[in-house]
Order: structure tokens, then C-alpha cells, then sequence
């Protein structure tokens, strides 16, 4: 076992059960889905599951045909399906990003939360995604975006030589709109929606403060907010 991945077993194993569904990349999400069109008698897969809360609430808007939560690590999963195996549809499955343990076009969306920041290859991450997304299937991507005020505390990080990290995460990529762009289109896919929140302003040692008057003025500042929201699609 890698070393990251230890880390990463031993950082799910220390969380509890996610059963709430309101983080800020869960509520994009919601903002945008069709639960008819998205998830009614579809084949969906939502990577990076975690311990299962988002998994478990997508089955109770609709009812997909088969729902597959993928994570990287066997806690989480263990930890999901402990919580989770008596939901119709709902299958655990162990699997890496960027090598997807399933056949090109095998699903018809993807649902992928605060995923490609922690693997070593977005990129290859991304065209995993494009390939096991059917024709005309749809991509549900959030991602943090360091072109706000975090971007410039975590360059004040590096340069006081000070290790950045999401949460204790062992990878966490530097993520923008223009990587986040040019990778779905690396990847053949079109991205048809870009949304975004969360303004903070970083305040050492204490939790960061909400900026909820930016927030409010979407129109113009999604471009600077932490938490990046892009639906694509799969010509």
C-alpha cells in the first residue's frame, strides 16, 4: 500500500458517517441536477463517495436504475455500505479516478464532488470520467477554484515554506478555472454550466470567515469562489 493511501485510509477511518448533505459542493450540485432526466432509471456513478451520505440521499430523490459509489479506499466504502445496503439500486465499489473499473460508456451521469484535487493525474482522472460516460451523458464536476482569496493565502503558504493542505489531505493539486476548463475539453467533453460560491477570508489559526455578501453577487464573483461548479456533457 502506497503511503498516500495509507493516509488517506487512516483520514476516512477517522471520520464518522457523512449523513448530513450540506456542504457547499453538494448544494451546486443539487442546484443543477434534474432528478428525472439525471437519475430516474439511470445508470448513475458517483466517485469519491466517501463514506456514502451524498450516495445515499441521490437514491432517495429518484429512482436510478443502478446508483455505483466508488471510493479509492476500502474505509470508506466499508463504512457506506454498513450504513447503506438496504437501499434499492446502491451498489459500493472500490476503485482508483484515474483507472475506472468499468466499461467505456457504461453510465449515463457522473457525479464526482472535491475528487480530481486528490489524485496525482486530474487530467487522466477526467478522460476516465469522458470514457465511461455514454453519448449524450452528463458530467457533474465540483473542484476547488485558487483564483480568490485562497489562492493567495496558499501562495503565502508556500512562500513562508508553510505545507498547504485540504483538510490533512496527503494531494492537493492547485485548481482554476483554466485547468479545470482545459482538462474537460482535453477530454472531449463540453462544459455547459459553470457556477461557483463560497468567498472566505483565511484567518490563521481560526476557522475562515464567510464572506456572504460576495456570495450573494454570483453573477460577477463565481469566477474568484472557492467552491468551482461545471456541468458537461459527452457529445
Amino acid at each position: 500500500m502506497t503511503d498516500s493511501r495509507k493516509r488517506y485510509e487512516a483520514w476516512h477511518a477517522a471520520l464518522p458517517v457523512d449523513l448530513a448533505v450540506e456542504a457547499p459542493w453538494h448544494l451546486l450540485v443539487l442546484a443543477h441536477l434534474n432528478p428525472t432526466d439525471d437519475l430516474q432509471d439511470r445508470d448513475v456513478l458517483e466517485l469519491a463517495c466517501g463514506r456514502g451520505g451524498f450516495a445515499r440521499h441521490l437514491v432517495t430523490l429518484a429512482r436510478p436504475r443502478r446508483l455505483v459509489a466508488e471510493d479509492f479506499e476500502t474505509a470508506a466504502v466499508r463504512m457506506g455500505h454498513a450504513t447503506g445496503t438496504r437501499l434499492r439500486g446502491l451498489h459500493w465499489v472500490g476503485g482508483d479516478a484515474q483507472a475506472l473499473p468499468h466499461p467505456d460508456a457504461s453510465f449515463d451521469t457522473i457525479i464526482s464532488c472535491e475528487t480530481i484535487e486528490h489524485v496525482p493525474d486530474p487530467g487522466q482522472a477526467v478522460r476516465e470520467f469522458a470514457r465511461v460516460l455514454r453519448p449524450g451523458g452528463r458530467l457533474f464536476l465540483t473542484t476547488p477554484n485558487y483564483l480568490g482569496g485562497f489562492g493567495v493565502y496558499r501562495l503565502y503558504r508556500w512562500a513562508t515554506r508553510r505545507p498547504y493542505t485540504e483538510e490533512g489531505q496527503p494531494i492537493n493539486h492547485v485548481m482554476h478555472w483554466f485547468r479545470i476548463v482545459r482538462a474537460l475539453r482535453r477530454a472531449g467533453l463540453r462544459a455547459r454550466v459553470l457556477d461557483g460560491i463560497g468567498h472566505y477570508l483565511p484567518i490563521p489559526r481560526r476557522a475562515p470567515l464567510r464572506l456572504l455578501t460576495l456570495d450573494g453577487m454570483r453573477w460577477l464573483t463565481r469566477w474568484t469562489a472557492l467552491h468551482a461548479f461545471v456541468l458537461a456533457e459527452k457529445p
